[in-house]
């Protein structure tokens, strides 16, 4: 066990980069990693990693030996959880990432029902913008759209979200409505900044008819996050071209309206992501389940769609 215990604390080091970052994720002092790691390479009689007062980097032997060590380990953390979970009941902390305004429209309206169905689970739910390493970071799921998908990580799909012009009644009642892709184009425009690219965001809309047209209205405002473009375009600025999964509170309550109702892009999938393990962990297994079944019975797959 001892050996299992350090072969544990080198992994997580170097998953996290430092003995500090890990000794947080073991719940250990940060001594006692070091101690552990150096324990570990006097047992092998190599040295794993290079130290300065800065910085930790792995040698030669450090990287093969994470190589091989590190799918073992996370293959035997999993088959741990899944026999304790097959002979109890899902419990433990439950760590989901998720964006902040997709997690509190969508996703907190369940835990309710979910603590009253687990009461030994503790939800741990990280609500930021980021893409986050589910095995180097030890999350047991997260939700997002196109997260890269790394060894020993599934995705299942949640939803489908659609791009579509809004704007608020105000706005159009004192520029006009337009009718046409054409027309948008002498609109002003709250349009996305790709967070990843850098790039304003070109999308390729389509009409329910199946006819294909930019829809391009002038760049009057560039943001780098949909929910201000959702806020800015709730504040008369313009036109916003905006996520149906940030804009459906906004269009349900009145505040913004649909422009050019017939037509929309396709902004890809909402997946849930969490581990390949054949032993996903019973509290893993719960939370996918019941999320997929709120998504089901919320009909949100159904509301995030503009082509119906």
């Amino acid at each position: 066990m001892e050996s299992l215990a350090a072969v544990e604390h080198f992994v997580s080091s170097a998953e996290a980069g430092s003995f500090s970052a890990a000794a947080r994720q073991l719940r250990v002092t940060p001594a006692a990693v070091s101690k552990s790691v150096a324990r570990l390479e006097e047992r092998l009689g190599v040295r794993l990693f290079q130290r300065t007062t800065r910085s930790l980097k792995l040698t030669e032997a450090g990287e093969q030996f994470l190589r091989e060590a590190a799918s073992g380990l996370h293959t035997l953390r999993a088959a741990m959880a899944g026999l304790a979970s097959a002979q109890h009941e899902p419990a433990g902390t439950l760590r989901v990432s998720m964006s902040p305004t997709f997690g509190r429209d969508y996703v907190l309206p369940m835990l309710g029902e979910f603590l009253a169905r687990y009461p030994a689970i503790t939800p741990d739910w990280h609500l930021d913008n980021r893409q986050v390493d589910l095995v180097g970071e030890q999350f047991d799921a997260a939700i997002g759209a196109a997260l890269e998908l790394r060894s020993g990580v599934v995705a299942r799909e949640l939803a489908r979200a659609h791009i579509v012009a809004a704007a608020t009644p105000q706005y159009l009642a004192r520029h006009g409505t337009p009718r046409s892709p054409a027309e948008l184009a002498r609109h002003d425009g709250i349009v996305l900044r790709s967070p990843q690219s850098g790039r304003v965001r070109a999308w390729a809309f389509r009409s329910k008819s199946g006819e294909e047209a930019p829809l391009e209205p002038r760049p009057r405002v560039v943001l780098n996050d949909m929910e201000a473009i959702c806020q800015a375009t709730s504040m008369s600025l313009g036109v916003g071209l905006v996520s149906m999964p940030h804009a459906v509170p906004h269009l349900d309550s009145g505040r913004l309206v649909r422009v050019l109702p017939k037509w929309h892009a396709d902004a890809g999938a909402i997946f849930v992501y969490f581990g390949a393990q054949k032993l996903l962990p019973a509290k893993t297994r719960a939370f996918v389940d019941a999320l997929v079944a709120h998504f089901r019975r919320e009909k949100l797959a159904e509301r995030f769609r503009a082509d119906r």
